[in-house]
């Protein structure tokens, strides 16, 4: 059985971790002649996650922005392709949903373990942890 994977997923949150997820995902991109999605998810607390007007700080989507065009110019030096998605709520459960979701063409998700979040599990992140239990794609978690 042959697994093509031409779509790859990858959350980042802009940390270290994150990056070295990106590396990996460039480097499977490289050998399959895929295509990256760079996925932030700015965490919102409960009830403003769902608010027609979102609980965005603009100054730390400015961030967010950041993060997503340096990770689009290190793939661009790698000769890959990839495009960037923004949103607010909450992370693990928003990149778990845009993996699932068969429109978006996911084949693999490539998640860097223990990133911003302040609560960390014992070998992964929570964020990481969550994703890799619930999303119906291929996970691999880089560390």
């Amino acid at each position: 059985m042959k697994i093509k994977t031409k779509k790859i997923l990858v959350p980042l949150d802009g940390s270290k971790n994150s990056i070295r997820g990106l590396d990996m995902a460039i480097h499977i991109a490289r050998q399959s002649h895929g295509t990256i999605t760079a996925l932030a998810v700015k965490s919102v607390p409960g009830i403003y996650a769902i608010h027609p007007l979102g609980f965005l700080d603009f100054s730390s989507m400015a961030e967010v922005k950041k993060f997503l065009n340096e990770a689009k110019v290190r793939a661009a030096k790698n000769g890959i392709q990839l495009t960037t998605k923004a949103l607010a709520g909450d992370p693990g459960y928003d990149i778990a949903k845009y993996a699932n979701n068969k429109k978006n063409g996911i084949d693999l998700v490539v998640v860097g373990a223990r990133g911003r979040s302040s609560a960390k599990e014992i070998f992964l992140g929570s964020v990481s942890n969550y994703v890799l239990h619930k999303s119906k794609k291929p996970v691999l978690v880089v560390k």
